[in-house]
């Protein structure tokens, strides 16, 4: 049943382990590009030559799934979908220059759990076990220049513009059940390739108000591959991950956020799914506070954010909670 179907996107834009920001793709093929809760502040940095590593914790639930006006689907009537994730991340920097630039490789793997139902005529399911892996390469140069932090002992400021492009894919290496999808809408992975071209950049301003005010952004175009069991194709999508932070000492706090909009049809069998091409639309808040610890080449993040609105997708809560650190 479509409207059944249309529900995947409740789980798999919340739990995916390889997904981005957004809770809110296309029926079948709902992860977007990049790591785990998004990205936020510092989104066009590359750090240092190194090996650096990451644990990602996360939980997010869905609680209302909207048509295309922005409204309650009709049929849906017992929607309530909570996951949590565990992720492990690495990326690796090369000691050397291209373009005067700095090029990193990162891979993002985990596990989850996902349990819940959108109708009350079937009971609620779980399903855990690996998501889907997302590998990306990028490119980075940063055209400012290092300063010291007013604080004695916290990581130097990087005041000016950095850029950053890159390609990433989210491989479909995750648990997929297409009866349970159809009768609950909860699977683990998406059983679809997707390829994502991105570009970001950070700006930070002089020492205005503490040590200097980010605005970061990073942009996505998503485009998703045939899923081989339902015959199902997503629309592609941009997908904008932004943050506005101050940098206080060690601390670093702001608002971080995504807008997803999506800018072609769902297909199924090379037909667009009725009635509007199931194009989503979502925009979610939320706040990031970062707490770094130069001393031992490591830094903590919490991020939480909420829907605003959302249309042919799910509204959802999401919390995350990154430790990282420079392995050698």
């Amino acid at each position: 049943m479509d409207v059944v179907k249309a529900a995947l996107r409740v789980v798999l834009g919340v739990c995916c382990l390889a997904l981005g920001a957004a809770p809110s793709l296309a029926a079948e093929g709902s992860t977007v590009a990049g790591p785990i809760g998004g990205t936020d502040i510092r989104s066009a940095f590359l750090p240092t030559p190194g090996l650096y590593g990451a644990a990602i914790l996360g939980g997010a639930s869905a609680y209302q799934l909207r048509d295309g006006t922005g409204q309650t689907r009709p049929g849906l009537d017992a929607v309530g979908i909570d996951s949590k994730s565990a992720a492990g991340v690495l990326l690796y920097v090369p000691n050397f220059k291209l373009f005067d630039g700095s090029v990193g490789l990162l891979g993002v793997a985990g596990v989850g759990e996902v349990c819940g139902q959108i109708t009350s005529a079937n009971a609620e399911r779980c399903k855990s076990g690996f998501g889907d892996i997302y590998i990306e390469g990028s490119w980075s140069r940063f055209f400012g220049f290092t300063r010291p932090s007013h604080e004695k002992g916290a990581a130097p400021i990087r005041e000016g513009l950095a850029v950053r492009a890159g390609l990433g894919a989210v491989l479909p290496t995750g648990l997929y059940d297409a009866r349970i999808q159809a009768s609950n809408g909860v699977t683990v992975g998406s059983n679809t390739v997707i390829v994502a071209p991105s570009l970001a950049f950070t700006y930070t301003t002089p020492p205005l108000l503490a040590d200097g005010t980010e605005f970061s952004s990073k942009i996505y175009l998503n485009s998703y591959g045939r899923n081989s069991d339902t015959d199902y194709v997503s629309g592609k999508n941009i997908n904008i991950d932004f943050a506005v932070s101050e940098h206080i000492g060690r601390w670093q706090v702001g608002v971080a956020g995504y807008y997803l909009r999506q800018i072609t049809d769902d297909t199924r069998g090379d037909v667009a799914v009725a009635p509007d091409g199931r194009r989503a639309e979502v925009l979610s808040l939320g706040g990031v506070l970062n707490y770094d610890i130069p001393d031992l080449g490591a830094a903590i993040k919490f991020k939480a954010r909420t829907s605003v609105f959302a249309y042919n997708t799910a509204m959802t809560t999401a919390f995350y909670l990154t430790l990282a650190k420079k392995l050698y």
